[in-house]
């Protein structure tokens, strides 16, 4: 059980695996305005970086759950890194199938929600392991203009112009699943830059460094071709944003 190679290359020197920035993270904590203690379960924590950066700057404690082997480790070196090991765990697991024990103050699915078939899926996973009242953390793509060729969805890795909303449909779908939107931090093209750019960077040092691996090749074509569908399509027409949410 774990994630494709080609995922762990792509994005092998990300500590955040969504268009976010730094600052944009640290926002979002901010915003939330998170107690001392405050327990948090993270899905899909990639290499902890929202869970390790907000136990040293909020003093949360918490879980994180990820499918890779890889981030997972990642994401335990950073705990030690940031002095918050004692605060911060990491699983390497399904987060598809994962309940907290106790419930959690806040439940979080960033940017993974195929862990729960879409959105009122993984609302409906996290909400299992929410306390009452508690804060839940959706981030999940949007269209900000859309798309009018098959080759635009396509590359904004959509199989059809219905996959994603527009930012007010996303906002009303929350609605209908019963939750207040009580917060957001929405990515924005220079944050998509960060983070697809830095992919770019990965695939080349990779390659550099690995020309005979089988996947090689694969890698290459990928490094051929999406800047330009990247500049082209995705920049333009797909956002991103985090989503606090509070049952009504």
């Amino acid at each position: 059980m774990d994630l494709p190679r080609s995922f762990t290359v792509r994005e092998s020197g990300h500590r955040i695996h969504n268009p976010f920035t730094d600052e944009k993270l640290a926002a979002l904590g901010r915003a939330l305005r998170l107690e001392p203690g405050a327990r948090v379960l993270d899905l899909a924590s990639g290499s902890g970086e929202m869970l390790c950066t907000w136990a040293r700057d909020h003093r949360v404690v918490g879980t994180g759950v990820d499918i890779s082997t890889v981030f997972t480790a990642h994401a335990r070196a950073r705990a030690v890194e940031l002095g918050v090991a004692d605060r911060v765990a990491f699983l390497h697991g399904d987060a598809a199938e994962h309940v907290s024990a106790e419930p959690v103050d806040l439940a979080s699915c960033l940017g993974a929600t195929w862990i729960g078939g879409g959105v009122p899926g993984t609302v409906r996973l996290l909400e299992r392991s929410l306390r009452p009242g508690g804060t839940m953390l959706i981030g999940h793509p949007y269209w900000r203009r859309r798309p009018e060729t098959r080759e635009a969805v396509e590359a904004c890795y959509a199989s059809s112009v219905d996959d994603f909303p527009s930012l007010d449909g996303q906002v009303a779908e929350f609605g209908a699943l019963g939750y207040d939107v009580v917060e957001m931090v929405l990515a924005d093209q220079d944050s998509w830059d960060r983070y697809r750019a830095a992919q770019w960077l990965n695939i080349r040092r990779w390659l550099d460094a690995n020309p005979d691996d089988e996947l090689a090749p694969a890698m290459r074509e990928e490094l051929t071709t999406a800047p330009v569908s990247y500049v082209r399509y995705e920049r333009e027409h797909l956002g991103w944003g985090v989503f606090a949410l509070m049952r009504r």
